[in-house]
């Protein structure tokens, strides 16, 4: 698989971390016969764990150098919040289901990361108790750039997140400045939709 993605993925540290994170640990034991097949695969709860090509793109597109604070929306399985550990310094993780939290949460541990911290919110989006952050990464898709999560996000950070309907969507980077913020359309894409305050209505 990491010899596929290297066709399009050019970050050596992020082909590396997904050389190391065995993406079968983060999904239910039936699917795992097609973990290393590049599609998404469901993980229960109406959620998915993502293709490994859109997990790479998204995470080598926050340019980590590895002495990041990361914030992750939508832990989910929480494959995307190991991968984002192996190239930052540290990663806050938020689910607004339970049950996914707890699973991702037995799961990093039993791996061994320490360097990651699983929340369960569903007031707000985001973490904001934590901010500011170099660099957030968002796993569900909303219908534009979330305010409350630009506020979270540093002065020249990054984020990176799917913007468009609830069916269809574009891969956005966005990069923060004092007075206007640079946009960057990465490509199409088709995520589960981000539930809550600036998402979509469950």
């Amino acid at each position: 698989m990491v010899a596929d993605l290297a066709t399009e993925i050019k970050d050596e540290r992020v082909l590396a971390a997904v050389s190391r994170v065995p993406r079968e640990r983060f999904i239910p034991r039936e699917s795992q016969r097609m973990a290393y097949e590049d599609g998404p695969l469901p993980i229960g709860q109406g959620q998915t764990i993502s293709q490994p090509l859109i997990i790479a793109i998204m995470t080598e597109a926050l340019q980590l150098s590895g002495g990041e604070k990361v914030l992750e929306v939508g832990t989910g399985s929480g494959y995307q919040a190991a991968i984002l550990a192996e190239v930052s310094r540290q990663v806050i993780t938020v689910e607004r289901l339970p049950k996914l939290a707890d699973s991702a949460r037995r799961v990093l541990d039993s791996l061994g990361y320490r360097n990651i911290e699983v929340k369960i919110n569903t007031e707000t989006i985001g973490w904001p108790e934590e901010a500011p952050y170099d660099a957030i990464l968002v796993t569900a898709a909303a219908p534009q750039v979330p305010a409350s999560l630009l506020s979270q996000l540093a002065v020249g950070g990054r984020m990176v997140l799917p913007v468009g309907s609830r069916y269809l969507q574009e891969l956005c980077k966005v990069v923060k400045h004092p007075h206007k913020n640079d946009i960057q359309d990465l490509g199409g894409c088709r995520f589960v939709p981000l539930v809550g305050p600036d998402g979509w209505e469950e």
